[in-house]
């Protein structure tokens, strides 16, 4: 059975509650249900160009009180109550940290004129997003995503995170802003990291910072050329590379091939829409549609010939051991239960 047909079949109860963390002088309220009974009218952005001016209502207010009730509507709170419940289900591991500090909030991209915070993750279209923000908070700049190059998507300086504001701006914004994050089958999107950052050769400063390592610590008798450039990482090394204690205690995994769950902090601050890969149109134009852009963007629909399918995934998978896959699984276990994805189906758990 498709995810999608699980998710609609499966209804539970919204988890009302609110807490409050802190340590020293740094307090971050975390809401896991935004509550819309009482909405407050913002102030309407001037100075934009059409494509990006936002309705009367803000996106929370069309998302909680919508006008006419959705399936699209119900299939997120679905989404929403599985997150919940697995978070709920797993407390211990998905607790270790109560506090988030503001380095955790790099990832959020903040949309000051749509009231919207989006953690970006990588290899899960995140370009595309990134290009959509830049739309919507350019202010008339820009009007076409695709105009945008890739690599001017991913200057920093071109949006703005929420680590960037004061403790009372940050608790405002994950209070009344409408959160949202797009997410991927977990081993299909390892996958198209591992082809993207070490099967092309242009990406010799990964290679570099990774590869030497990877080449160093998994691989036997290894060339001195193969420790010096890392640019020939078999999927066994880097899979080894990734279960190994010894790189989890050095430092955080890369961000392309870190958990949604350490990236975006779904266990302690609550996002309203969770997108997927899978349905990445539908669900990227029902979040600008709640924005009240939805007449004016689209989200960016071409497809790459090259995109990490299943069944290329499945290729990936077959020279894993049954004991590395069942290691890699335990490290992405809380993404495949936090966002509905079952157990694949080619791996052999031990």
């Amino acid at each position: 059975m498709k995810p999608a047909v699980l998710e609609v079949m499966r209804m539970n109860r919204v988890c009302r509650m609110v807490l409050v963390t802190s340590v020293g002088s740094f307090i971050l309220v975390i809401f896991y249900f935004q509550s819309m009974l009482h909405p407050v009218m913002r102030r309407n952005p001037f100075g934009m160009d059409i494509c990006c001016r936002k309705g009367s209502r803000n996106p929370l207010q069309e998302l909680y009180n919508p006008t006419q009730l959705s399936n699209t509507a119900i299939l997120h709170q679905i989404r929403r109550d599985q997150v919940t419940d697995t978070c709920r289900a797993n407390s211990v591991s998905s607790r270790k940290r109560r506090v988030l500090t503001p380095n955790d909030l790099k990832h959020l991209v903040v949309d000051e004129d749509h009231e919207m915070i989006y953690c970006y993750v990588p290899k899960v279209a995140c370009t595309n997003w990134k290009r959509v923000m830049m739309v919507l908070t350019g202010r008339g700049k820009y009007s076409d995503p695709m105009e945008i190059p890739a690599n001017e998507a991913h200057v920093s300086s071109n949006l703005k995170t929420l680590n960037q504001y004061s403790i009372p701006e940050i608790n405002h914004r994950l209070k009344n802003y409408m959160k949202f994050l797009f997410v991927r089958e977990p081993f299909e999107r390892l996958v198209s990291a591992y082809r993207n950052k070490f099967t092309q050769k242009y990406n010799t400063s990964f290679h570099k910072r990774y590869g030497t390592k990877i080449v160093r610590r998994q691989r036997k008798n290894a060339t001195q050329e193969a420790l010096r450039k890392g640019d020939d990482v078999k999927f066994e090394e880097f899979v080894a590379y990734l279960i190994d204690p010894h790189t989890q205690r050095e430092e955080p995994f890369n961000e392309h091939w870190q958990t949604v769950y350490s990236l975006c902090h779904p266990c302690h601050i609550h996002y309203d829409l969770i997108g997927k890969y899978e349905t990445l149109e539908e669900d990227s134009n029902y979040i600008l549609q709640l924005a009240g852009v939805g007449n004016y963007l689209k989200f960016p629909t071409y497809a790459k010939s090259t995109r990490t399918t299943d069944e290329m995934t499945t290729e990936f998978f077959q020279n894993i051991s049954s004991e590395h896959q069942t290691q890699l699984y335990e490290v992405y276990k809380l993404d495949f239960l936090m966002f509905n994805y079952s157990v694949p189906s080619y791996l052999k758990l031990e």
